[in-house]
């Protein structure tokens, strides 16, 4: 099995190159939106180590997911916060693990529904093999080939770690 990574590196690796992109792209002032609940405690850090000056959202994307229908309603379901202007702002979407996709796009579609950013930069802790929907990370902590059978989540908030989970 695949050693669990050291996640404080991670975060450190991620801020660092989300940097370097932000700078490549002269992105000034931008937004960080972390996905509940894994996602959000990825963002506080990566939000900590940037000193960003726009307040850290949250999404919570359980009325969009696909399965919605099928699950019905999660008894943990916490509101979305966006303390920003959506519209014509560059927004820096963070989740803890990507694997099948469809998390990051009912993400894409509630954002979407607060208004019309400039441009979406989508960072992951984790990029676990699995995709269902073509959509990648631009930022990653690390990738992870994984049996479908295993199953990695974040715990926290404090101290962050990586468990591996088998069903």
């Amino acid at each position: 099995m695949t050693p669990l990574p050291d996640v404080e590196q991670l975060l450190l690796e991620m801020a660092e190159n989300l940097r370097t992109r932000l700078d490549a792209h002269h992105v000034k002032d931008p937004a960080m939106v972390g996905i509940h609940s894994g996602g959000v405690w990825v963002a506080e850090r990566l939000h900590a180590l940037l000193g960003l000056q726009q307040p850290l959202g949250s999404l919570d994307i359980s009325f969009y997911r696909d399965d919605f229908v099928r699950i019905g309603i999660n008894p943990q379901v916490k509101p979305s916060h966006l303390p920003f202007n959506v519209d014509d702002h560059h927004i820096i979407l963070v989740d803890d693990v990507l694997y099948t996709g469809r998390t990051i796009r009912a993400a894409f579609n509630e954002i979407f529904d607060y208004g019309r950013p400039a441009a979406i930069t989508l960072a992951v802790l984790i990029d676990r093999n699995g995709r269902e929907l073509p959509i990648q990370a631009d930022i990653i902590g690390q990738r992870m080939d994984l049996l479908t059978d295993t199953h990695i989540k974040l715990t926290g908030p404090q101290p962050l770690a990586l468990h591996f989970k088998n069903t």
